[in-house]
């Protein structure tokens, strides 16, 4: 191996520990924001899908709810803030994901079902499914579930009225 030469593995092992840095980051950055909003809530931080996810869980979900907001709006607007945190200790962009009090995780299931559902029904209309406008995460997840069904999708529109269309095969 020549001088300067990055294997696979020690590539792997780089950007691992680059999202574990993202999220130890986060995760302070997090925590000062519940002292400041005097919210109980521990941090749990992971690595899934070559993104950093953090999640904010509490034995009072309740509280968080106002972390979440309506339909996850304020969850979205902290999880970009956290990503500016993230940003300005790195210099890198970050595609890091927040999750609070499980929405995230329980609207993954939602979508994902919505996903296959439209599947089903594309592949026995042969008809192409329009969704309603969705947030890019929403979209992702749905795309990949009618992937995983296997048949293809696109997104369409202009945010924020950018929805998904799943296609016959």
């Amino acid at each position: 191996m020549t001088e300067g030469t990055i294997t696979p593995a020690a590539e792997g092992s780089d950007t691992l520990t680059r999202l574990e840095q993202e999220g130890e980051i986060a995760a302070d950055y997090l925590e000062g924001l519940l002292d400041i909003a005097d919210l109980d809530g521990d941090i749990d931080m992971d690595v899934e899908a070559d993104r950093a996810a953090v999640s904010i869980i509490s034995d009072s979900a309740r509280d968080l709810q106002k972390l979440v907001g309506r339909d996850g709006e304020v969850l979205e607007a902290l999880q970009e803030l956290t990503r500016l945190a993230v940003h300005r200790e790195t210099g890198d962009r970050s595609r890091l994901m927040l999750d609070i009090a499980g929405f995230r995780a329980k609207k993954r299931e939602v979508l994902a079902a919505l996903g296959a559902k439209a599947a089903d029904e594309v592949k026995s209309s042969g008809e192409a499914v329009r969704l309603e406008p969705m947030t890019p995460f929403e979209r992702k997840v749905v795309h990949d579930a009618v992937a995983a069904a296997g048949l293809r999708s696109e997104s369409e529109g202009e945010e924020p009225q950018r929805f998904v269309v799943v296609l016959p095969a």
